[in-house]
């Protein structure tokens, strides 16, 4: 009895240190940044304002949340000592649940939009939520099959996104081509420069890896920002826009709406009803967008669960649990590598290709580092070699950026000038911390083998050297 005592004591004791130093860290990191605010009076002076609620905020804040963390690693270490034998997750259930059911909601995602917010929410809520979140899912989908799959940490991944681009825009601008014929080009560019990429990096592993990919991927940024006359330096280049068998999204008189119109007055006046007259309007073409991306992110998804299937893809997760043991049962690693390198980018090309054709301008501002970095943690955060893992946290990731521009709500308690969007990456990198404690190996931890004897089981994620499961 009196060492429970005595160790719930400790306990207590040492959690009120940790609050003590978590509270100091946080005054030192929240004070100057968030208490302290300059402003210019009416004679443009610079005077210096004092907030000291807003810094008591932010570090009850930092505060609550070591505490939420204490409790979930407590609870977490009191299950483990408890259970004496742990068992297999099944994510297969939730998948065969969440899997259609999430299909069914993308699919019918625009006519949600409609439903509740009128097309005049289909700017925001289709283009800006939609689209740019399954460019992210299929970006992470790409770069699972470098990381999660064949176990290669690539910090550089932004560089195909990047090619994929500057392919489009440059075959399209300069030879006139379509959307449709440079968007294989455009991926089969992107591989062949992940298999240049490769070949210097077959004998490096792990953090030498890890530094090599991401100078490339810097090499790649540099180049498009200072070759000027190739890619229009830090001025950008324009990009066609995506048309349907030279059908054009637009007003004109030969556009979709037009097109449209024709079609539905031929199959109208043919039972005897009037013509059929459709207005062009502007979300023709975020809608036609939106099924684009939404067909190539299902395809990288299908593509992905066959290769898993194939030889190569066995052998990718065999280099990524153990490369010697790999080598030893006469698998060439050499290809293994380059084939993964090559169909990474080649999806990641796509997905470049994209949003060449979505922005209808390339610049090199967006295919900076960071870039790479959140879709990095998109996989990780996901889960290293799940589908749907990386798909949640890519809405999670995505979707909680821009809905952070929706919280007007927050300038009446920190002011009109506060801007929530603007404190993203502190609060990801916040939740990214939490949720590593809380989920070290990802959302979905637990995956099926693609080769199994017998039976097919699910394998617990703390079965396996990399803790992927």
């Amino acid at each position: 009895m009196a060492s429970t005592k005595d160790s719930a004591g400790s306990s207590v004791r040492n959690t009120l240190i940790g609050v003590l130093i978590v509270a100091a860290i946080a005054l030192g990191l929240f004070g100057p940044l968030i208490g302290l605010k300059t402003e210019q009076n009416m004679d443009n002076e610079l005077i210096l304002l004092f907030r000291p609620w807003h810094a008591f905020a932010a570090i009850l804040a930092a505060v609550v949340g070591y505490l939420i963390i204490k409790a979930v690693k407590a609870a977490a270490e009191k299950r483990a000592a408890s259970a004496t034998t742990k068992p297999a997750a099944a994510p297969s259930a939730i998948a065969k649940v969440l899997a259609p059911g999430g299909l069914a909601f993308v699919i019918g995602y625009p006519l949600l939009v409609i439903l509740l917010a009128g097309v005049g929410g289909i700017p925001k809520w289709v283009d800006n939520f939609g689209i740019l979140i399954l460019i992210y899912v299929m970006l992470g989908w790409g770069l699972n099959i470098v990381v999660g799959l064949a176990g290669l940490l690539d910090l550089g991944y932004v560089a195909f996104y990047a090619i994929g681009s500057y392919s489009y825009a440059l075959l399209a601008l300069h030879f006139g081509w379509s959307f449709w014929l440079c968007l294989p080009v455009a991926g089969i560019l992107a591989a062949f420069w992940g298999i240049l990429l490769g070949f210097p990096v077959l004998r490096l592993r792990g953090d030498y890896l890890a530094i090599v990919t991401l100078a490339f991927g810097e090499i790649i940024y540099l180049v498009a920002k200072n070759w000027k006359d190739f890619t229009g330096g830090g001025a950008g280049i324009s990009a066609p826009r995506i048309t349907f068998f030279g059908i054009k999204f637009d007003g004109t008189p030969d556009g979709f709406a037009a097109w449209l119109s024709w079609l539905l007055s031929s199959i109208t006046t043919t039972f005897g009803f009037d013509p059929v007259t459709i207005p062009p309007a502007p979300w023709y073409r975020t809608i036609f967008l939106y099924y684009v991306i939404v067909v190539l992110a299902l395809m990288t998804a299908w593509v992905t669960l066959r290769l898993r299937r194939l030889p190569v893809g066995r052998a990718w997760e065999a280099l990524r649990e153990d490369e010697i043991a790999c080598r030893s049962l006469g698998i060439n690693t050499t290809s293994t590598k380059l084939t993964a390198f090559a169909c990474g980018a080649f999806f990641g090309g796509l997905a470049g290709a994209f949003f060449g054709a979505r922005q209808g301008f390339v610049d090199p501002e967006g295919f900076k580092f960071i870039e790479s970095a959140i879709i990095l943690a998109i996989v990780v955060l996901g889960g290293m070699g799940s589908l749907l893992g990386v798909a949640i946290a890519a809405v999670a990731m995505q979707g909680g950026t821009e809905i952070l521009r929706e919280l007007d709500f927050l300038k009446s308690i920190f002011g009109q000038d506060f801007k929530p969007e603007l404190f993203r990456m502190l609060i990801f990198g916040t939740a990214m911390v939490i949720i590593m404690l809380w989920k070290p190996r990802g959302f979905v931890s637990v995956r099926q083998p693609t080769a199994f004897l017998h039976e097919k089981k699910a394998i617990g994620s703390d079965n396996v050297k990399e803790g992927h499961g």
